[in-house]
């Protein structure tokens, strides 16, 4: 009987959608603690993310010209900054600052502590670091909290127009029967004005922040091969300008990354007459030239300036078949014609863009060079105008940077060596991982 009334409570259906409804309340239960845990993950995963971008760019930046220490510092700094101690814990702790070398053809990172060029940061919020990501309903089945690991890689790099070719805050304005070769580079941040019979190599540029404002003569595109393929639309942050009085400082300074690795003494010599030639400049040596009287200074015709670091208070003429090799000729005159060569000046060695033997001239003013203008792997960089007429296959790896205006003349060509090239830079920074 006792078994009877067992079978027949085992075959009544009523209290059938209680427990089910148990069940389902229990499944969406899970199912809401789930996604509510997860949403939480998420959105704390994408902070820490974000923190270690920053944190990764700032360490670079401060890399680019300060110690290592101090750009660890900058990282930490900033980490602290977007996800406080009081709130998350340590995110960032120092031994996860590394720098190092990024090669983007394998995309891997390789430490170096030596390194400007790369940086890895490794943020984390795990029980180990005592700053895991905690749970809400998760707890019920278990899951206390989440560990999480992000890191963050930025590289320098050069933007190709300011590696090598023809830049400038103002107009850039180029003749005609000119050949632009190997990737050359012509940019304004204003306009570019060009005449006829030009040709542009494939995989030259020729940049603008808008093409409408090109400037060409009526058949311009019919008369500059390779023109229309070659143009392209952006403005450009010139941030090297911005660094002249730190590149002045810099070639003084052994610490500096400006520091001419060509010099053997940082102890100043000075200069206190007009005309120099190379009896007057030993290699290896800093000359602070000061032009007491007169319009300004010359360099005698012929002269080889080679291995040394010139700073000049006032003009200087070039003169007639001078040249400069693995040197830096600096002058903080502010005047219209505050570099000149009336003929046959030759910037770097012609060695085919093989590495070192290039030389740089920094302007605070401008340049004018009359005529048969050589450029060899080096760079002319000036706050005024850039004014230069170069003889026929004079130019091969050039970067000439000015924060006015450039006016090239005809008959040249141009090319870039792609390697081999001794220039001021100032880094720009990318995340690649």
């Amino acid at each position: 009987m006792n078994l009877q009334r067992i079978f027949k409570f085992l075959r009544r259906e009523q209290g059938g959608t209680t427990l089910f409804g148990f069940f389902m309340f229990s499944t969406g239960l899970l199912m809401s603690s789930y996604a509510i845990d997860v949403g939480k993950l998420e959105q704390q995963r994408t902070l820490l993310q974000a923190t270690a971008d920053s944190a990764a760019h700032d360490a670079l930046v401060k890399r680019e010209l300060r110690p290592a220490t101090e750009a660890v510092q900058a990282a930490l700094t900033s980490a602290a900054t977007n996800m406080t101690h009081e709130n998350f814990g340590t995110v960032l702790k120092a031994q996860d600052v590394v720098f190092g070398t990024w090669d983007k053809n394998s995309r891997t990172f390789t430490a170096n502590p030596a390194s400007r060029s790369a940086v890895r940061v490794i943020l984390r919020r795990t029980a180990a670091t005592s700053n895991p990501i905690g749970t809400y309903l998760m707890k019920l089945v278990g899951i206390t909290h989440w560990d999480v690991v992000v890191s963050s890689t930025f590289a320098t790099y050069q933007p190709i127009c300011l590696r090598e070719g023809f830049v400038a805050e103002g107009v850039v304005d180029i003749q005609s029967n000119n050949s632009y070769l190997r990737k050359f580079c012509i940019h304004s941040n204003s306009y570019v004005k060009l005449s006829s019979n030009n040709f542009f190599e494939p995989g030259t540029v020729v940049s603008m922040p808008d093409l409408d404002l090109l400037q060409l003569p009526a058949s311009g595109f019919n008369t500059n091969a390779g023109l229309a393929e070659a143009l392209r639309e952006g403005s450009m942050n010139i941030r090297v300008l911005r660094r002249l009085s730190l590149i002045l400082a810099g070639v003084q300074n052994p610490t500096s990354t400006y520091y001419p690795s060509f010099l053997t003494s940082s102890t100043p010599v000075a200069l206190n007459i007009n005309r120099i030639d190379a009896t007057n400049l030993l290699p290896g040596r800093i000359y602070i030239w000061s032009c007491n009287s007169g319009p300004g200074g010359t360099i005698k015709n012929g002269t080889v300036v080679s291995g040394v670091v010139i700073i000049a208070n006032c003009d200087v003429t070039l003169g007639n078949g001078t040249a400069m090799e693995n040197s830096v000729l600096i002058t903080t005159s502010t005047s219209a014609n505050s570099i000149k060569s009336p003929n046959g000046f030759r910037l770097g060695v012609n060695d085919g863009c093989a590495p070192g033997g290039g030389g740089r001239i920094v302007s605070m003013g401008g340049m004018n060079f009359a005529a048969d203008l050589e450029i060899h792997g080096s760079q002319l960089l000036g706050m005024g105008d850039i004014e230069f007429a170069a003889k026929a296959d004079g130019i091969e790896g050039a970067s000439i940077i000015s924060n006015a205006g450039i006016d090239g003349t005809s008959n040249m060509t141009m090319s870039s060596c792609g390697g081999g090239m001794d220039e001021f830079t100032a880094d720009y920074f990318q995340l690649v991982n």
